[in-house]
């Protein structure tokens, strides 16, 4: 009788632990998000089932062209790329990214910006014109864009996203399993 209240306590033990570890890795480590909407189409799909890296930006800052999932409003977090890095300046002029007037090459686009014939995929803007008006990107900010530049709520609606709004990095796809693989930048 004595040994079987021992297991009891054990197994109590044990799923007390796993699910304090389990509440710690998803608090502070990784975590689980949907991706909702057309914005970073064709990279990423509604309904696309992705792993986070929340602490990726403690210990580095972001990088261009990673996918970053940020808090846009006090309810949704919203997931785009990473364009524009502090201290650059970005423009997209005839369907051409320019960092700091050089031209920046996006691969990710080029598929999607060869099916267009009569339009552009990038509607012409400049830092200048975004919400805050900057001539460069302050420290501590980023500029981001959706793959699916004409239907994506982005920098050029939301202004700047500052480092203390983002979430983490997109690491891992792994639903649909058909779509399972790492998250390039």
């Amino acid at each position: 009788m004595a040994s079987n209240k021992k297991e009891w306590l054990d197994w109590v033990k044990a799923l007390v632990i796993a699910g304090v570890l389990a509440f710690v890795v998803r608090m502070f480590f990784f975590t689980p998000i949907v991706v909702d909407g057309l914005s970073m189409e064709p990279t990423l799909e509604n309904g696309d089932h992705m792993i986070v890296n929340k602490i990726s930006y403690n210990f580095g800052e972001p990088q261009r062209f990673d996918i970053v999932i940020f808090h846009a409003t006090i309810q949704k977090d919203y997931i785009k790329r990473v364009i524009g890095l502090p201290g650059e300046h970005v423009a997209v002029q005839d369907d051409v990214l320019y960092i700091n007037n050089q031209q920046v090459v996006e691969p990710f686009l080029e598929e999607s910006k060869a099916q267009l014939t009569d339009k552009m995929y990038t509607e012409d803007f400049s830092l200048e014109q975004l919400p805050g008006g900057y001539e460069t990107i302050p420290e501590g900010h980023v500029l981001v864009l959706g793959d699916n530049r004409g239907d994506s709520t982005d920098s050029r609606l939301l202004g700047l996203i500052p480092y203390d709004q983002l979430v983490g990095k997109a690491e891992l796809l792994y639903w649909p399993l058909d779509r399972l693989r790492f998250v390039k930048d």
